[in-house]
């Protein structure tokens, strides 16, 4: 297994849980974005899991989908696609930082993020659908069915519906009204960075997805405005940490945010900063 060594939690657990521990693992050191650095990719071969991302959950960055995939295709190895918030990038005008995800052979995304459907919402796509259907498969000869089924297709025996919130959203945004919903997260996530850079604060990354990552001139401002923002009741924001070092990271995602509603944290921002 091949990881970033930015790569999720959730993506180590999955791992522990599959029996492979944490010292079975290979980290691939990252570049100052988050993102894994070719030249020093570890040795793959046909027994290597590669696991790449799309939307860093720190910096909202890309693998080099269309530079790594290749490589890895031509060792034989499977390259999943951690894609929570990044891989809706292509159903947005910025389909183009996901350049090159199509060409590996599993992809994950969620939809309590940017679809705001429930938290136990995510999805699971497999290239080949028979591999996915074989490792999955629950048919007993009292309880059989077609290898599509959703017994067939995920690890529970039995499960409530959960695509059906998925299903309703995109239903009712449509293919017109999901691309406007990301793209205007996206640039009120721009319009946020600069002005909290304009305002004296560090802005971390390129901000090229929804995600601000940001410090104030030193770690116990950063964690005072942090918290003096939990409990203003105006925003909600959470702590993260970045190279070592605290900091904040604003994610914009909610369907209901607005751009008064990035000008008031703004505004907030600034007037914690400078008092």
């Amino acid at each position: 297994m091949v990881i970033a060594e930015t790569a999720h939690i959730t993506v180590k657990k999955a791992l522990r849980v599959l029996g492979f521990g944490m010292r079975r693992l290979q980290q691939a050191p990252v570049d100052e974005h988050g993102r894994i650095d070719p030249t020093r990719l570890p040795e793959l071969d046909d027994r290597t899991v590669l696991i790449l991302q799309a939307g860093e959950v720190n910096t909202g960055e890309f693998d080099r989908f269309a530079e790594l995939v290749p490589r890895a295709r031509a060792a034989g190895a499977w390259v999943h696609v951690d894609g929570a918030f990044g891989l809706w990038a292509r159903a947005s005008s910025s389909a183009g930082l996901a350049e090159g995800v199509e060409l590996a052979d599993s992809w994950t995304t969620d939809g309590h993020k940017w679809l705001n459907t429930p938290y136990d919402s995510a999805m699971a796509i497999c290239r080949d659908g028979d591999a996915l259907a074989a490792a999955m498969n629950s048919d007993a000869a009292y309880a059989m069915a077609s290898k599509d089924s959703q017994k067939n297709l995920t690890l529970e025996f039995s499960r409530r519906a959960r695509g059906v919130a998925i299903w309703a959203a995109l239903a009712n945004l449509g293919r017109d009204g999901l691309r406007a919903m990301i793209d205007r997260h996206i640039r009120q996530a721009g319009q946020l960075a600069d002005a909290l850079r304009n305002g004296g604060y560090q802005v971390l990354n390129r901000v090229r997805l929804n995600q601000v990552l940001v410090r104030a001139d030193s770690d116990e401002q950063t964690m005072a405005i942090l918290k003096a923002a939990q409990d203003s009741g105006d925003v909600w924001f959470g702590s993260t940490v970045w190279q070592g070092r605290p900091a904040f990271r604003l994610s914009v995602s909610s369907w209901r945010t607005t751009d008064a509603d990035i000008d008031v944290l703004i505004a907030l921002l600034l007037r914690l900063k400078n008092p």
